[in-house]
């Protein structure tokens, strides 16, 4: 019983969300609030939700402070360089832009966190998306599956709890891997290359004067900076109206984004308020603080050194990076104080969600559900796949881990999985091997914190980004676990 209404209360939130009948944090209390009850163990919630809450803690202490840190990063220009040469080579055309997107998030992908890969990739690339009306769903889901891969790296969570739950050495592990991994990253640029198309056939091949020429929809768009109202086609925006004024505005705006010198000093006020839409980009802007870049480049190689090697928790090193990055980037009390106000949307949004994550955890978990639902699928295997656990484990790997946190698949169901290939003579390492293919899944899961950092930022519904990404993360993982069956590394 306990695991069809586990599976039944996963398929109504993901059915909710997608439908958009209810928002993400509404879904993730109130859904398992009620199973709970249906289960009959109501009398329980608090405990199961306090345990929740007390789990995902850290989780969301590491989001809040990485936001600021990495806001305040890309507000100083640390990322400038890497931004400047991907929209170098993307200029105005849809399939670099979606090809750019996916090179920028596997290059800052190399962190180990995913929250940092997309702040630093939606800020970078969103301008672009809005200014030529592309898909944002694209952004959302080339990042996400492009992350997923990378997110295999001994540091990046995956591996690493796979060493640890089956006694491995994590470099036996990867190092083998890296073939398979490497055609997953090739199997995402291609994806990149072929959305890129589509978006071009979609909106034609543009030249930069023809982007220039292009308003954006008209809304609220919140950045670094804090919000910005940004005009509307063939309207009257809140910087002046549509026609020269506004080209020329646009023009400014495409030659900041290109590394361009902008007009500085002489810039009308009224253009600061388009400025703001490019503000991770527009090298002129008030928050650069480029005497201090080897300072900001120097604490993020020993924040992210002390990160691989664990010399303190995740959440502390954030904590105290973010502290002296805006100690020593903003000294005066307000600068601060607008900067941390300037991330606080992006912050509450995340945590709130994180907290609201804990909820369907800690239900999931508290009631047995996992654990029964982990046992049945299990179970449900032929005694004739025993000496194929290692493919039967990387199929199972997709919706496994993303029905459920890497935690639980790794530490509850990995070392069953291992036990099984075991008794038909299936090395460990194959098994641990295989269980990374579902990772270009799983950071589309509506368990991931920093998913919702990535949709929150490019203002997609969740449900629009799960309907589209969920397809080619699938066949993403499809091409890691093929590939690492032809090389025969499982």
């Amino acid at each position: 019983m306990l695991t069809i209404l586990g599976f039944a209360m996963i398929a109504t939130f993901l059915v909710l969300i997608m439908t958009k009948k209810m928002s993400p944090i509404a879904a993730l209390v109130l859904i398992p609030a009620l199973f709970c009850v249906a289960v009959g163990q109501g009398a329980q919630l608090g405990d199961y939700v306090i345990e929740g809450v007390g789990n995902l803690a850290p989780t969301a202490a590491m989001l809040m402070f990485a936001i600021v840190y990495f806001g305040v990063m890309i507000d100083v220009g640390l990322f400038d360089p890497i931004v400047r040469g991907i929209l170098k080579f993307c200029r105005a055309d849809p399939m670099r832009i979606v090809v750019g997107t996916a090179v920028l998030a596997a290059i800052v992908s190399l962190d180990g966190d995913g929250s940092t890969t997309f702040m630093i990739t939606v800020s970078a690339m969103y301008p672009l998306y809005k200014r030529l009306k592309m898909s944002l769903v694209v952004m959302t889901g080339v990042a996400a599956t492009a992350n997923g891969v990378m997110n295999t790296l001994p540091w990046g969570g995956p591996t690493a709890r796979a060493a640890t739950a089956l006694k491995l050495d994590a470099s036996e592990i990867f190092v083998p891997m890296i073939p398979a991994l490497a055609m997953g990253l090739l199997a995402v640029f291609v994806l990149a290359y072929v959305l890129g198309l589509r978006e071009r056939k979609r909106l034609g091949m543009l030249t930069l004067d023809e982007a220039l020429a292009r308003e954006p929809e008209q809304e609220t768009v919140s950045t670094g900076a804090g919000s910005t109202r940004v005009g509307s086609t063939g309207g009257t925006s809140s910087s002046g109206t549509a026609g020269t004024g506004g080209e020329d505005r646009l023009r400014k705006d495409a030659s900041a984004a290109g590394g361009g010198t902008g007009t500085g000093a002489d810039a009308d006020p009224a253009d600061e308020v388009d400025d703001d839409e490019f503000q991770g980009l527009d090298p002129n802007r008030s928050t650069l603080r480029p005497k201090l870049y080897w300072f900001n480049a120097g604490l993020t190689a020993a924040l992210l050194t002390a990160m691989i090697m664990e010399l303190m928790p995740i959440p502390v090193l954030f904590l105290l990076g973010a502290a002296l990055a805006l100690t020593v980037n903003f000294p005066h009390m307000p600068d601060q104080r607008a900067r941390i106000a300037a991330h606080a949307d992006n912050v509450l949004n995340v945590s709130g969600m994180v907290f609201a994550a804990a909820v369907f955890t800690g239900v999931l978990t508290g009631t047995g559900m996992v654990e029964n639902m982990a046992d049945w699928v299990v179970g449900a295997v032929p005694d004739a796949m025993g000496p194929h656990m290692a493919i039967v484990t990387g199929l199972l790997s997709l919706p496994l881990t993303y029905f459920m946190s890497n935690d639980g698949f790794y530490f509850g169901v990995l070392p069953v999985l291992a036990e099984a290939g075991a008794a038909h003579g299936v090395s460990p390492l194959e098994i641990a091997r295989a269980s990374l293919a579902g990772q270009a899944l799983h950071m589309s899961s509506p368990l991931v914190p920093a998913v919702y950092v990535l949709v929150g930022m490019a203002k997609v519904e969740f449900g629009d980004h799960t309907r589209f990404t969920v397809k080619w993360a699938v066949l993403t993982s499809l091409v890691v676990l093929g590939a690492g069956i032809l090389f025969g590394i499982m």
